[in-house]
C-alpha cells in the first residue's frame, strides 16, 4: 500500500514529467508565415527561385487564408473551419475568377490528402530559430513529399491546411512534386502578431463568379 504523502509525491512527479514534455510548445491562435518558392527538375541542385514567387499563410482563430503569388499568376484560398466552406480567388492573364465551395466540395477537392501519413526520419535542423524534424508525408496513391516541422508551435486551427491537418506541428520548410518538377517552400518570415479580420474579406466585385462544377470543367480547380 502507498501511503497518502507518498501517493501525492508520486502524482506530483508524474505531472512534472508531463509538463516538461510540453513546456516548449506554444499553441498559436494567430499567425502569418511567408515562404519563398523554388523549383528544380528533381535532380539538379540548388533549387532555383521562381521569379519572386511566394506563398503566404494567414491564420486567425478558425479562419485561414493561403496566397500563392508569382509574376505569372496568383491564387488565394480562404477557408472557414467552422462551416467547412471556402472561397478560391484566381487571377491568370488578367482573368479574375471567384469560386465558392461548400464543405462537401472542399473535402472532395482535397481528398487526396485524406489519411496522409507523416513518418519522422530522425533528421533535424534549425529553421528561424526553431528545431525542426524531417518527415516524409505519404499519400494514398503512394506518392510522397518531404517536410521539416517544429513541435514548438502548434496551430490552434488544425484545419488551416489540407496537406498538414494531420501534422503534429508547424511546417517551416517542405517540398512537393508536380509532375517532373520539385517545388520547395522555404520559410522567409514568421509572425504571431494579430491578423486583421479584413484579411478574410471576400471581394464583392471585379471577379467572374463560378460554382465548383463550372470551375472543374474549365480546369480552374483541380
Amino acid at each position: 500500500m502507498i501511503n497518502q504523502p507518498a501517493k501525492r509525491l508520486y502524482v506530483w512527479f508524474c505531472l512534472s514529467i508531463c509538463a516538461l514534455g510540453v513546456s516548449g510548445q506554444r499553441k498559436v491562435e494567430e499567425l502569418t508565415m511567408v515562404y519563398d518558392a523554388g523549383i528544380s527538375n528533381g535532380k539538379s541542385k540548388p533549387v532555383n527561385p521562381v521569379d519572386g514567387a511566394t506563398a503566404t499563410v494567414f491564420i486567425k482563430g478558425m479562419m485561414s487564408r493561403y496566397d500563392m503569388k508569382s509574376i505569372y499568376a496568383s491564387s488565394t484560398s480562404i477557408h472557414d473551419a467552422r462551416t467547412g466552406t471556402s472561397v478560391i480567388l484566381q487571377e491568370i492573364s488578367g482573368q479574375k475568377l471567384l469560386i465558392k465551395l461548400n464543405a462537401a466540395e472542399w473535402k472532395e477537392k482535397n481528398q487526396r490528402y485524406d489519411d496522409l501519413v507523416f513518418t519522422n526520419t530522425g533528421d533535424t535542423k534549425t529553421i528561424a530559430g526553431y528545431k525542426c524534424i524531417k518527415a516524409t508525408a505519404t499519400l494514398q496513391d503512394g506518392s510522397d513529399f518531404i517536410v521539416y516541422y517544429t513541435k514548438d508551435l502548434i496551430p490552434a486551427n488544425d484545419s488551416y491546411s489540407p496537406e498538414f491537418r494531420n501534422l503534429k506541428g508547424l511546417p517551416l520548410e517542405y517540398e512537393m512534386k508536380q509532375g517532373n518538377m520539385l517545388i520547395r517552400y522555404a520559410l522567409s518570415s514568421i509572425s504571431m502578431n494579430p491578423v486583421p479580420i479584413a484579411t478574410f474579406d471576400i471581394p464583392k466585385n471585379g471577379y467572374r463568379e463560378l460554382n465548383y462544377q463550372e470551375s472543374k470543367k474549365l480546369g480552374a480547380v483541380k
